[in-house]
């Protein structure tokens, strides 16, 4: 099966390497595609450098910080465009250990969609505060009880996707971001009746640059998720 990587970044120069580097060895078949919202550390310039003796790395920068979920959705539709069959997503901050990518693959086979989750075998987190950690886990409570959705780390970034799924969202509707955005592409995926697979990862937090988490995430997920269990009941999605 044709695969890509896709990986959006924001002053990532500090990990971008060596996730590129990480992913080859893992998985040596599959291409990266990294979108850069134009990162004033110049992490789209070190991309460019590396895609001089690496054919399997894409680039596409974007005109300036525009937010991780549209991010995502112009890696999906490139990946669409050019015709992978599974498409890959990850953060680039090294907190998703790419060795898990072939796992993913495999269950791709049969399943939809794959997700690295953090929460289906106890909690498997290390170095988060606490504040963050209740945050993440409350979050996915909150999500599963309004919406139904019957998975337990529906906040997660670490997922693989099966052609067919993004094919059927409506990608250029979806503007959401962070915690939001991973909700949001789960539930679409589940209401169109896709087969969901959570499979165990630990996340590690990052350990150099800085994490993108801010208020306006947090309040953005905590409206999405009635919001979608709404556009449902009206028959809107």
């Amino acid at each position: 099966m044709k695969v890509v990587v896709v990986s959006p970044t924001y002053n990532e120069i500090e990990n971008v390497a060596e996730l590129i580097s990480q992913v080859h060895n893992t998985t040596p078949e599959s291409d990266i595609l990294i979108v850069d919202d134009n990162s004033p550390d110049g992490t789209h310039k070190l991309v460019r450098e590396l895609m001089k003796t690496d054919p399997q790395l894409h680039l596409i920068v974007r005109a300036g910080k525009m937010g991780l979920g549209t991010a995502y959705c112009e890696g999906f539709k490139w990946a669409l465009k050019n015709g992978y069959d599974r498409v890959i997503q990850i953060d680039a901050d090294l907190s998703h250990n790419p060795v898990e990518i072939p796992v993913m693959l495999e269950e791709s086979k049969t399943f939809d969609v794959i997700i690295g989750s953090r929460y289906i075998k106890g909690v498997n987190v290390a170095n988060w505060p606490l504040r963050r950690l209740m945050l993440s886990y409350f979050a996915n409570i909150y999500s599963r009880i309004i919406t139904g959705l019957p998975v337990k780390d529906s906040t997660g970034g670490f997922k693989c996707f099966n052609s067919k799924v993004l094919e059927a969202i409506e990608l250029d509707k979806i503007k959401s971001e962070g915690y939001a955005f991973q909700i949001e592409m789960n539930y679409l995926s589940w209401i169109k009746k896709f087969k969901i697979k959570e499979i165990p990862i630990v996340f590690v937090d990052r350990t150099v640059g800085k994490s993108k988490m801010s208020k306006k995430i947090i309040y953005e997920a905590i409206w999405m998720v009635p919001k979608l269990k709404l556009k449902r009941i009206l028959g809107l999605i």
